[in-house]
């Protein structure tokens, strides 16, 4: 089996881990440990390099053997995080998401050295996990019990070509413009209960940077990185 830890951004990407995206590994023989970013008592949210370094670090240099991956929002990271202010000009959230992921593993080299580096595989959400949800706008009403917005759900995702580009304004972000409409939406657990009756099929189909990284996942079982 190979082991995976994942450092979340807080607890309804731990939740989603859990309960969604590790099933699918594990037919795999691949075990996704997650957690939340920091240390007992301060963790969830908050995300910086100096949180994440820790945690990296932890599990990388504990254990030979793992891998690490991450599973954080875009829209959440400061503007000082490796990679965020080269990508703040580019259009294309690939290009955005790809200067982060590179920021983040040239880190891992000049700080872990080579072997640890080759098993951090960084991932960022774009814009944030809520994007996720709109890859089927109608089960996300059903879901969380807000069918009389459905109709709005769908528009927001019809004005995107994918739900990853749904964009990181404050007040335009996935998460912001679910609770604009339903204002008892209520973490982690409606999240957890629409990316469930989602699947996981249906949300890689729809959000092609999501999929690839999960694809990544995939291929460890094939005897390293992929």
């Amino acid at each position: 089996m190979i082991r995976v830890h994942v450092i979340c951004e807080g607890q309804t990407e731990e939740e989603f881990v859990r309960h969604v995206l590790s099933q699918s590994l594990l037919e795999r023989k691949i075990i996704l440990a997650p957690s939340q970013i920091g240390r007992v008592g301060h963790k969830g949210g908050n995300v910086n390099l100096n949180r994440l370094s820790m945690d990296v670090r932890e599990r990388l240099l504990r254990d030979q053997q793992c891998f690490c991956t991450t599973l954080l929002d875009y829209y959440g990271l400061p503007a000082e995080f490796p990679g965020k202010f080269e990508g703040a000009t580019l259009y294309d959230i690939a290009d955005k998401q790809h200067q982060v992921v590179q920021a983040l593993s040239q880190w891992a080299l000049d700080n872990l050295g080579n072997h640890p580096a080759t098993r951090f595989i960084p991932y960022v959400q774009m814009y944030e996990f809520e994007g996720l949800l709109f890859s089927d706008p109608s089960t996300l009403a059903s879901a969380i019990n807000c069918t009389h917005v459905v109709k709005d759900f769908e528009q927001i995702r019809a004005d995107f070509s994918t739900p990853e580009w749904i964009n990181d304004s404050p007040h335009t972000a996935p998460s912001k413009r679910i609770s604009k409409l339903f204002p008892a939406y209520d973490k982690p657990e409606h999240p957890l209960l629409a990316a469930l009756d989602i699947g996981l099929d249906i949300i890689r189909r729809e959000c092609p940077l999501f999929d690839a990284w999960v694809k990544r996942l995939e291929g460890l079982n094939a005897g390293g990185d992929a």
